[in-house]
C-alpha cells in the first residue's frame, strides 16, 4: 500500500510538471527571457544547449520544468534540473549555461523574485536563531510536490489575467511558505532579518554594483555595512564564494563585455569606463575570464549572434 502511495505522487508529480513544461512552452514560443503580467515572475526558454554565458544572478526562485542548466559561481558548480530547484538570496556573478536542450525538447524555467519585505511578513512570530549562519547564497534542492503545485497555479493565471491582482499575491505567499519551512528556509529568512549577517552583505553588494568603477577600500566599505574589516572579508566569501575584491573584478570585467557589445567602443576606452588603470591588466584579465583577448571574443559574440 505504501509503495502505491510513493509511486502515485511521484506520478502526480511528473503530471504537474509536464503541465508546466507545456505552458511555459507555450507561452514563450521563442527563446530568451520572458516576462510576465504576475509581478516578480519570469520565464525562460531555450532550444539548444549553449556555452558559459556571464551575468548577475539576483535574489530569486528558479524552478525548471524541462532540461537543465549549471551554473559555475567562482569555482563552485550548482547544476539545477527538472527535479531541483534554485534559490539565489544575494546578487551573485555566475557563469550559466543550459545543458539539457533542443528544439523538440527546450530548456523551460520559471523564475520567481524573492521579496525580502514579503519574506519578513511570513516570519512574524517564527524567527529563526539569531547566531544562524547564513551559507552560501546560492543552493540546490530537491522538488517538492507542493512547491510545484503552487508555482503552476501561479503560471496559469497567465491564462486568466482579471485573477492576477487577487490570486498571485496569495500564490505567492504559499510559495514564500512553502519555501521558509523547507530545505532554503534559513537561507530565506536571513534575507529578511533585519541585521543579519546576509542583509550586511547584501548592503556591500549594492554598494559595489553601484561603485564598481572607483577604487575599492575595504576599510570604507566595512565602515557602511557596519561591519569590522575581517568580519566583511569573512562573511562576504562566505555568502558569495569570493572576496569584494574579486566580486568587483567580476562587475568590471561584465560591465566592459556589455560596453564593447553595445557601445562599440575599443578596449581602452571600455578599460577605463570600468575603473581599470591599466588597459594591459584588463586585457590579462578579461582574457583570463573569457577565454580570449576583448576584441577578439566580441568578434566571436557578433559572430555567433548573426548565425
Amino acid at each position: 500500500m505504501l509503495e502505491k502511495h510513493i509511486a502515485s505522487s511521484g506520478d502526480g508529480l511528473e503530471r504537474k510538471r509536464q503541465d508546466l513544461a507545456a505552458l511555459v512552452e507555450r507561452l514563450t514560443g521563442r527563446d530568451g527571457d520572458h516576462s510576465t503580467s504576475v509581478p516578480g515572475l519570469s520565464l525562460f526558454r531555450s532550444s539548444h544547449p549553449t556555452g558559459p554565458v556571464c551575468g548577475l544572478y539576483t535574489s530569486a526562485l528558479t524552478l525548471v520544468a524541462q532540461g537543465g542548466k549549471q551554473l559555475m559561481l567562482a569555482g563552485e558548480r550548482y547544476r539545477y534540473d527538472q527535479a531541483n530547484y534554485l534559490v539565489t538570496s544575494i546578487d551573485l556573478p555566475v557563469l550559466s549555461n543550459v545543458l539539457e536542450a533542443s528544439p523538440e525538447s527546450p530548456c523551460l524555467c520559471v523564475v520567481l523574485r524573492l521579496d525580502a519585505v514579503r519574506i519578513a511578513e511570513m516570519m512574524a512570530g517564527e524567527l529563526p536563531p539569531p547566531n544562524a549562519a547564513p551559507g552560501r547564497g546560492m543552493s540546490v534542492s530537491p522538488l517538492t510536490d507542493d512547491l510545484l503545485d503552487a508555482m503552476l497555479r501561479m503560471v496559469r493565471l497567465l491564462d486568466a489575467p482579471a485573477d492576477i491582482p487577487v490570486l498571485a499575491p496569495l500564490i505567492e505567499r504559499e510559495v514564500m511558505y512553502r519555501l521558509l519551512i523547507g530545505e532554503q528556509g534559513m537561507r530565506l529568512r536571513q534575507i529578511a532579518m533585519n541585521g543579519s549577517q546576509t542583509q550586511q552583505i547584501s548592503r556591500a553588494v549594492e554598494w559595489l554594483k553601484h561603485h564598481f568603477h572607483l577604487p575599492l577600500r575595504i576599510q570604507e566599505l566595512a565602515q557602511t555595512v557596519n561591519m569590522s574589516v575581517s568580519s566583511l572579508h569573512h562573511h562576504f566569501k562566505a555568502i558569495t564564494a569570493m572576496s569584494p575584491l574579486q566580486y568587483q573584478k567580476l562587475l568590471r570585467l561584465q560591465e566592459a563585455r556589455r560596453l564593447l557589445l553595445t557601445e562599440q567602443c575599443d578596449a581602452a576606452h571600455a578599460a577605463h569606463r570600468v575603473g581599470y588603470e591599466s588597459p594591459s591588466q584588463f586585457s590579462r584579465e578579461y582574457s583570463r575570464f573569457y577565454g580570449a583577448p576583448p576584441l577578439r571574443d566580441v568578434a566571436q559574440l557578433r559572430e555567433m549572434a548573426s548565425v
